[in-house]
């Protein structure tokens, strides 16, 4: 009697660096009548939750896009909520953070922070810079435009002071006076919401990164929609140009 096999799937190829795009926490709290605040609340809550999934699905880089330079242009009091949030969790959850071995780091013009949440986040990373369980940038006060900017006006400040010819400014050189020198570029980049853009996100590293797009409004993210992310991301072939074979 012939004896049944059954074929299982194979593995799935996981991306290592998976960066996120969190929209939506506005449209959550208007659809049930919150202020913005709670909706704001209910995103970091998701983004623990995110951190969380990542690290036991084996991601070793979880980048999340938490506030961006245009976000200054919303209200004081909006404005104030969000950085608000980041101290609250840079307090509670920084211990349990360091207790699994996570490793944070912020990037971002930081110069436009208070003082007080520069100072807690130079205090989170030196806390956790020897943990290696995953890596989870949080992109504060952040721009892609401001950060090539920045990283080329260093350029131009180290050849203006001899330090740098001309011909020694390639790729690398510019990749290395960005906020993310050192770490390995998205593989695969996340926006929920709905849109479909990357609103001045990681510009330069995301150059060859896959993208997946979701309806689900960034409060409501969970688990499953990061496998679904990183199932759709094992399905394709990523060639960097190259014909296929």
């Amino acid at each position: 009697m012939a004896v049944e096999t059954r074929a299982f799937p194979a593995p799935l190829a996981l991306p290592r660096h998976v960066a996120i795009i969190m929209d939506g926490n506005g449209r959550w709290a208007s659809a049930r009548g919150l202020p913005r605040a709670a909706g704001h609340a209910r995103g970091a809550e998701a983004a623990r939750g995110a951190v969380r999934a990542a690290s036991e699905l084996g991601i070793e880089i979880l980048t999340l896009y938490t506030f961006s330079s245009e976000n200054w242009r919303r209200s004081a009091e909006e404005v104030d909520d969000l950085l608000g949030l980041l101290r609250y969790y840079l307090g509670r959850e920084l211990d349990d953070m360091h207790r699994n071995g996570v490793r944070l780091r912020m990037i971002g013009e930081r110069d436009r922070l208070p003082v007080d949440l520069r100072e807690r986040i130079a205090h989170a990373e030196a806390l956790t810079a020897g943990n290696d369980a995953i890596l989870v940038q949080v992109a504060v006060s952040y721009g892609g435009r401001d950060e090539i900017v920045r990283a080329a006006r260093r350029l131009a400040e180290e050849g203006a002071a001899g330090r740098l010819r001309s011909g020694d400014i390639d790729e690398a050189a510019f990749a290395a006076r960005l906020d993310t020198a050192g770490i390995a570029d998205p593989d695969l980049m996340v926006r929920t919401g709905g849109e479909m853009r990357i609103s001045n996100f990681l510009l330069w590293q995301a150059a060859y990164a896959e993208f997946f797009f979701t309806d689900r409004l960034w409060p409501e993210f969970a688990k499953a929609d990061l496998e679904a992310a990183l199932a759709a991301f094992s399905r394709r072939e990523r060639r960097y140009g190259a014909r296929a074979a």
